[in-house]
């Protein structure tokens, strides 16, 4: 039986906003400014006006590799910056720990995955990551054009590193984006999140 990953629904009908961690879905989204992989400055106020998905990632994880190894998250990142989403790919893992990025080795795992991210920001202090309350990885968030967050938590709804369960599974980020960019509200605002431990 499938590990599947139950999510935490909004309260519709009494349009609560659903708590999770460092933010609330529903309400706007905390700012925030990181050093992309090629160490300019990059802020989440530069893609106002657009959607924008939030992904923390760290490339030693196998719970990340299952995505990319299969070209999973690849294809949700093409799909939908081709869209006009801004991908932000977060790496929080701190210097010496497991997946941590510099802004070489930042640069070589887009090209060695293939990768297609707006762009991949660092945060080797976690202070984006503790702020957002990332605990996992793969962690995903997806922001509104007006700035609210609108989604936090899995990937999808199996939790599991094998790469088999994706065609399986509802992939939560890929149906929030539809039916917010259609205007309709998100079915599920939140999920538990899975994967390795963020490596503050």
């Amino acid at each position: 039986m499938k590990n599947r990953n139950v999510p935490v629904l909004i309260g519709l009908l009494l349009a609560a906003p659903v708590c999770w961690a460092g933010v609330v879905v529903g309400r706007p989204a905390p700012a925030f400014s990181l050093s992309d992989a090629a160490g300019q400055p990059r802020s989440l106020a530069e893609f106002s006006g657009q959607f924008v998905v939030l992904e923390w990632v760290n490339p030693d994880c196998p719970f990340v590799r299952k995505h990319y190894d299969s070209g999973n998250m690849q294809g949700l990142q093409q799909t939908y910056t081709q869209k006009g989403v801004a991908w932000l790919s977060i790496n929080s893992s701190a210097p010496g720990k497991q997946g941590h990025l510099t802004t070489e080795t930042a640069q070589q795992f887009v090209k060695e995955r293939a990768a297609y991210p707006t762009a991949v920001l660092l945060d080797p202090d976690g202070v984006v990551g503790r702020r957002y309350g990332a605990k996992t990885t793969p962690h995903m968030f997806i922001i509104d054009p007006k700035g609210i967050l609108i989604y936090a938590g899995a990937i999808d709804d199996i939790a599991s590193p094998d790469p088999a369960d994706i065609s399986e599974a509802v992939n939560y980020v890929a149906t929030a984006l539809e039916e917010a960019m259609d205007g309709q509200p998100v079915s599920v605002p939140a999920s538990h999140p899975y994967g390795c431990t963020v490596k503050y």
